[in-house]
């Protein structure tokens, strides 16, 4: 944990072994509330923002604008596909209590993330990871996947969690977390799924593999590979 305090800037860098010079950015977890997880980036020599990731509610909805917009602008630079939602489809999920903020100390927001469930809920994808232009290299992305696997997970413990993408750096987050690669074939039949795909420039592609495969990596979160060993010491006499 960081304390934070007057010198807080210098002790933060102190702790991650850098020096002003060699990290004019820099990204670290806090221990504290353990249903936020903060960022802080580097302003100047003693100054810093903090950037705190949460679940979304009906008071973000004034954000819903900007991150629609957000989404359309990364998806038109990286020439790919990302399902285009409204304001209001964005605003719904925050009200729901399916999506994950990012927002910075002086009100400015910084990334997002929500929720889709899929094939009556036997699946889940954790969709339009974004983060602002401004606060991108700060580690945000990791954060807001984080947040959004662990709520996932409270909401919908069953489930499958899947992710579709061309990004290295989505690949590297979701490994991270405990995906693994997989056929489509393993990944949700559900047609609204693979409709929001439409919006891709490699649609055809899919569309002529019959919805099983594209340039895209299928990656998978299956709960039941995930189940947790009770070690044989931890068992009492009378359990056996």
């Amino acid at each position: 944990m960081i304390a934070v305090g007057v010198s807080f800037p210098q002790i933060a860098i102190d702790n991650l072994g850098l020096s002003c010079s060699e990290a004019p950015f820099i990204a670290s977890s806090f221990e504290g509330n353990p249903q936020h997880f903060y960022s802080f980036k580097i302003i100047s020599v003693g100054s810093i923002m903090r950037i705190d990731v949460m679940v979304a509610d009906e008071s973000h909805s004034k954000y819903a604008d900007e991150i629609c917009e957000e989404v359309f602008i990364s998806a038109r630079e990286r020439g790919t596909g990302i399902a285009r939602r409204s304001p209001e489809y964005v605003i719904e999920k925050m009200r729901a209590g399916k999506a994950v903020i990012a927002i910075s100390e002086d009100g400015r927001f910084a990334g997002f993330s929500y929720i889709e469930t899929w094939g009556h809920k036997e699946f889940v994808a954790n969709s339009g990871l974004i983060v602002s232009h401004a606060f991108r290299g700060l580690g945000v992305a990791m954060r807001i996947k984080r947040r959004i696997f662990q709520l996932s997970r409270e909401l919908f413990p069953e489930a499958k969690i899947f992710s579709i993408t061309t990004g290295a750096a989505v690949m590297k987050m979701n490994y991270e977390i405990g995906f693994r690669p997989v056929p489509f074939a393993l990944l949700t039949d559900d047609p609204e799924f693979w409709r929001g795909c439409q919006g891709c420039r490699n649609y055809g592609i899919l569309e002529s593999n019959n919805f099983k495969m594209c340039l895209c990596t299928g990656l998978l979160y299956d709960p039941t590979e995930h189940i947790e060993v009770e070690h044989p010491a931890t068992i009492s006499e009378e359990e056996l």
